[in-house]
């Protein structure tokens, strides 16, 4: 039986419950493509599936979800960018040696050399000028903040706070709320303001230097992406009417949400984002426009898989940490590629 190289989670813990085995190559259902994958990334997603490492509150849930004493689904990786390799028989979306993008979302499988996806979910062409390793970074970081605009109601004008600016959910947020419009501020790093401000943020704050809950200024959208600015801390900072996205937040937080919302006049969002199918192809469509490019800080080869995870663990990664698997997998001779 043929198989491919991928990287296991038996286990929940530090990156080095990481192993590459050999499994068994997936087989396309009637409507999946199997795609070679030629990146990867390693996401936050990522590392608390594998660490169980959770806001306050979800512990339980998490191993409810993924498997009580070891993961159901043991290889990680949630977003990838490749070449369709085989079709189910009722796909005629794509055509073998198609470059694409694809999300997997919570059912993960991307770390490894072919993974499976619904060809009229989550996948869309690969942007043109985009490289294997920038197109796999699309997904993770805009589909969530796809949701929570689109949640959110943002509209062109408001003004915009991304607190964590310089991470995969925090650099997306920065370019989609300009895109669309949104005059926005971000908050992070000395090291990452240049970052910043370069994409597309009017004002920047090194939050080592000032807390931007005591500049006076008022925002119509507060994005917390680093789990540091509930709404006791920022509430003066929030417009009447104004929304706070927690995308970090506990079980408590997301419980008290609505009540939160009633007593201060401004709304609290806050849950897992829920990505559409449509939201690849949005991605895919502003990357192409030059509207949306994700920030990549670093790039592992595939064998570096535990290095990659150990890095993403310190917490002070810029954008996403791609993993590369080129030269692992046959060339495809006479893709036009």
């Amino acid at each position: 039986m043929r198989g491919m190289k991928a990287f296991v989670v038996e286990r929940y813990g530090p990156p080095d419950v990481l192993q590459m085995k050999d499994v068994p190559l997936p087989t396309p259902r009637a409507d999946e493509v199997r795609i070679r994958v030629h990146a990867t990334t390693v996401s936050s997603g990522d590392w608390r599936m594998r660490s169980l490492e959770v806001p306050p509150g979800f512990g339980l849930i998490i191993r409810l979800i993924a498997g009580f004493r070891r993961p159901r689904q043991p290889i990680l990786g949630m977003e990838l960018a490749g070449v369709v390799e085989a079709l189910g028989r009722d796909v005629d979306r794509f055509r073998v040696g198609d470059a694409v993008i694809g999300f997997s979302d919570a059912a993960m499988g991307c770390h490894a050399e072919y993974c499976c996806l619904p060809a009229a979910g989550t996948v869309a062409p690969k942007p043109s000028h985009l490289s294997f390793e920038a197109a796999a970074a699309l997904c993770f970081g805009g589909t969530t903040m796809l949701d929570y605009f689109r949640r959110a109601g943002l509209r062109p004008g408001e003004r915009v706070l991304v607190n964590g600016a310089s991470g995969a959910v925090g650099t997306a947020a920065v370019q989609l709320a300009r895109h669309w419009g949104a005059d926005v501020t971000g908050v992070c790093s000395g090291a990452n303001l240049d970052l910043v401000r370069s994409l597309g943020a009017r004002q920047v704050i090194d939050y080592t230097r000032e807390d931007f809950t005591q500049r006076g200024e008022v925002y119509d959208v507060i994005v917390d992406a680093v789990g540091t600015a509930p709404l006791a801390r920022c509430r003066r900072s929030l417009k009447p009417g104004g929304r706070l996205l927690l995308l970090v937040a506990g079980l408590p937080d997301l419980m008290l949400s609505g009540w939160h919302s009633w007593i201060s006049r401004r709304r609290v969002l806050a849950g897992p984002a829920s990505a559409r199918a449509e939201d690849v192809a949005t991605l895919a469509a502003l990357a192409e426009a030059g509207a949306f490019e994700p920030v990549i800080d670093r790039c592992y080869p595939f064998a570096q898989m535990v290095e990659a995870h150990r890095y993403v663990d310190t917490g002070h990664k810029r954008g996403n940490v791609v993993i590369t698997l080129a030269g692992m997998a046959p060339a495809l001779a006479g893709y036009g590629m």
